[in-house]
């Protein structure tokens, strides 16, 4: 490991979060070259033609399932979807842009607290916690996967994106994953082969998601209206959201395409999905 390498690291923390002064020096010497990885995380949404091997995907997926998880319950499954026409009818449920069809890899990562109420049939034990955590900790679970699927794919050199639009159509997604009772999807993810580097996206600042003994957001708009400025400098949107509804301003940013994106209705059906296949939410 040499001085440049913690340059490197502590260069890329300042691009991700703009106030990352210096905290790459308490990376111990061993992990630079790890710790830089992950912090130059990058979506990557094209694909060259080569296949992925299918073991290397299964090999993924075992490294995923060795997360950490909750009471060692192991809520949490993985559908690999190859065939041909189950896979294009998951891309067209999942918005259908181009490059998702381009992805040789597509992984839907599923929350199963199915598994434990079989545990509780087979061994004769009432099921004493049927309320919102057990829905919970089964999705806590596979968003965990999901973030350990990510590092994984990277380690190898596969690029990837989490594709939270399979929640668009859950019925749907269910019905063509012949998913049942108490097993929802959480999230897909497309990977494959890079075919650019992808871009570094800029994060709010650690002073406005990083805490210090109690939770505090006095400076939220003072560090959201910074971030804004930065990341337009950095990483400025190519096409403002809804103009149509909202217009165009020339400082559109981070805080405006989010307020627009969440400012229409969107899966609006999946608290009655999750109750259909057998979640009580209370």
């Amino acid at each position: 490991m040499t001085i440049g390498q913690r340059a490197h690291l502590q260069k890329t923390l300042h691009m991700r979060f703009g106030d990352a002064e210096r905290i790459a020096e308490a990376a111990p010497q061993s992990s630079v070259a790890a710790l830089t990885g992950l912090a130059d995380h990058r979506v990557i949404r094209r694909y060259d033609s080569r296949p992925v091997d299918l073991y290397l995907v299964r090999l993924l997926c075992a490294i995923a399932l060795s997360a950490p998880t909750k009471s060692d319950l192991q809520q949490r499954d993985i559908v690999i979807v190859s065939e041909p026409t189950r896979r294009r009818r998951l891309v067209e449920l999942s918005g259908g842009d181009q490059w998702m069809y381009d992805a040789p890899v597509f992984l839907v990562v599923c929350g199963n607290n199915r598994r434990q109420r079989q545990l509780h049939d087979w061994r004769g034990r009432r099921f004493a916690n049927d309320h919102l955590d057990a829905f919970f900790n089964a999705c806590v679970d596979a968003a965990i996967v999901l973030a350990w699927l990510v590092a994984a794919a990277e380690a190898v050199g596969l690029g990837c994106c989490p594709i939270s639009q399979i929640r668009n159509h859950p019925f749907a997604v269910s019905e063509l994953l012949a998913l049942p009772d108490y097993v929802v999807p959480v999230a897909g993810l497309l990977a494959g082969w890079p075919a650019d580097a992808g871009a570094l996206s800029p994060r709010l600042p650690l002073a406005a998601t990083v805490h210090d003994e109690t939770f505090d957001d006095a400076r939220a708009r003072e560090l959201v209206d910074a971030y804004d400025t930065r990341r337009r400098a950095i990483q400025p949107y190519l096409r403002p959201r809804l103009v149509e509804q909202f217009g165009a301003t020339p400082d559109y940013g981070w805080s405006e395409d989010k307020a627009r994106q969440y400012s229409i209705p969107q899966r609006t059906e999946f608290g009655r999905f999750v109750r259909e296949k057998g979640f009580k939410l209370d």
